[in-house]
């Protein structure tokens, strides 16, 4: 019968240069639009939005919004799983690239606390829900993108493809705000860690403006995507779940407790250094919670140099799960994570070349422990519900560690009367409980992303008629 007929005529195949890129395209433009207000959230908001006579109230009050779009992270997981469960992963990817998109957009445009008072700082809360929400739906599409798409044998290399455009975007977004610091320097006499009047007007808002053209750019490579074959094959045999939640929840609650806490240490990790650490660096040694005292241009250029590795490491992490499995190579990293945390003070007391081992090795294990999450977190969930069951673990986790790593170890940094061994010792703790979360689980690499033939119960009658129709 010819295969018309038969309703199993060959799905069209996404090229391999399209599905890295487009899954790298996503996940860069994601993270720039995080890191930039991840790093306006330290030089100028502050000042800008929550007007204090304490700086660290300021400083606490600023990562307090920073941290509330983790909150809202878990509620896109939720809303973009359903639809990428659904309806199918490319349509949902381009919602939450133009949802992120608009709302960093609009994060450029907006008054300052001193031009709208509270209505200001209301709206920026506004916004980084918004960026928050479409967060939660932009990495587990990318995910699944790359390793749903992957040729067998490679797919945790797939799955850093993604990965990667954390340290991509990391070093566009603080790349532009250094040239913007380098063309509106501090005038002669003004304190070197804090940013021009100029800057601090205007400047800070053209990352943020910036990033329109980026999303143009991700939308057109996006748009270019065909549905992965995993999802044709899953919706052709009518397991298409009518609530992805609730299977995932009633079916798959200890998958999405061990990912969850698979993914603490690397999200206490990844803010840690990306954002408390350029806190700690600028901080000024006589302030009343002593830092490092380095200018912000000296400070960002050792954090890029150190992102540098977090990049290199993120490739090489994909081979090296590939070949040893992720859990095995997880729980290597973890435990170095744990000695990491611990070791934190002596790197620092040795000066500069101390700091800049201390975020060379820092940004190292974010990419080896980064790196394979892109391949372990699908794998945890079959095809009807891996959107939506991937997307939850990563997001939840982001509440325990990502929200408030950088609150804690704020308050561990002045509990500590400007040492940070404190906020060493809190990342040991949490790379305990993901090396446990380790032990507990099991190893993913030989797990096959397809599923089974027959339709559930819960399928819709829709996609029940659609399996019944094409039946020879």
């Amino acid at each position: 019968m010819p295969a018309a007929a038969t309703g199993s005529a060959p799905a069209p195949v996404n090229p391999r240069s399209r599905v890295l890129i487009a899954s790298l395209m996503g996940t860069t433009i994601e993270f720039y639009d995080f890191y930039i207000y991840a790093t306006a959230a330290v030089l100028v908001f502050p000042k800008l939005f929550f007007p204090s006579s304490d700086p660290t109230t300021a400083l606490l009050s600023s990562f307090a919004v920073f941290g509330a779009a983790m909150v809202a992270r878990p509620i896109g997981a939720i809303f973009f799983g359903h639809l990428g469960d659904r309806l199918g992963r490319k349509k949902t990817l381009v919602v939450s690239l133009l949802t992120m998109g608009i709302a960093t957009f609009l994060i450029g445009v907006l008054p300052t606390y001193a031009q709208a008072g509270w209505v200001a700082t209301a709206l920026l809360v506004l916004m980084r829900l918004a960026q928050g929400f479409a967060l939660g739906g932009e990495w587990s599409g990318a995910a699944l993108v790359a390793t749903e798409n992957a040729p067998r044998g490679k797919r945790a290399l797939y799955g850093t493809f993604p990965q990667l455009g954390a340290p991509l975007g990391f070093i566009i977004g603080n790349g532009l705000f250094l040239i913007i610091g380098a063309l509106l320097p501090s005038t002669a006499g003004a304190d070197p860690t804090q940013p021009s009047e100029a800057f601090a007007s205007w400047g800070w808002r053209i990352p943020f403006l910036f990033s329109a053209v980026m999303v143009a750019i991700g939308l057109w490579v996006r748009s270019r995507l065909v549905e992965s074959t995993v999802f044709a094959k899953t919706r052709e045999a009518g397991k298409v779940r009518k609530l992805p939640l609730a299977t995932v929840v009633q079916g798959h609650w200890k998958q999405l407790i061990l990912g969850t806490f698979i993914m603490l240490a690397t999200y206490v990790l990844f803010y840690l250094m990306t954002t408390f650490s350029l806190s700690y660096g600028r901080a000024a040694k006589d302030a009343d919670v002593p830092g490092l005292g380095y200018s912000y241009t000296t400070f960002v250029l050792m954090m890029i140099f150190g992102v540098l590795f977090f990049a290199v490491f993120t490739l090489v992490s994909g081979p090296l799960a590939d070949k040893y499995g992720r859990r095995a190579t997880l729980i290597w990293i973890t435990a170095a994570i744990v000695v990491f945390g611990l070791v934190w003070v002596p790197l620092i007391g040795l000066g500069t070349l101390g700091v800049v081992l201390w975020l060379v090795l820092g940004f190292t294990l974010m990419g080896m422990t980064f790196g394979p999450m892109g391949a372990l977190l699908p794998e945890l969930f079959p095809t009807s519900v891996r959107y939506t069951g991937s997307g939850i673990s990563y997001n939840v986790s982001s509440i325990l560690g990502a929200a408030v790593a950088p609150f804690i170890a704020v308050a561990l940094w002045e509990a500590g009367d400007g040492s940070p061994w404190l906020v060493g010792v809190y990342l040991s703790a949490m790379a305990v409980l993901t090396l446990i979360a380790l032990l507990l689980g099991k190893e993913t690499k030989d797990v096959s992303l397809d599923e089974g033939e027959a339709a559930p119960a819960d399928a819709d009658e829709d996609t029940r008629a659609a399996v019944a129709s094409s039946a020879p």
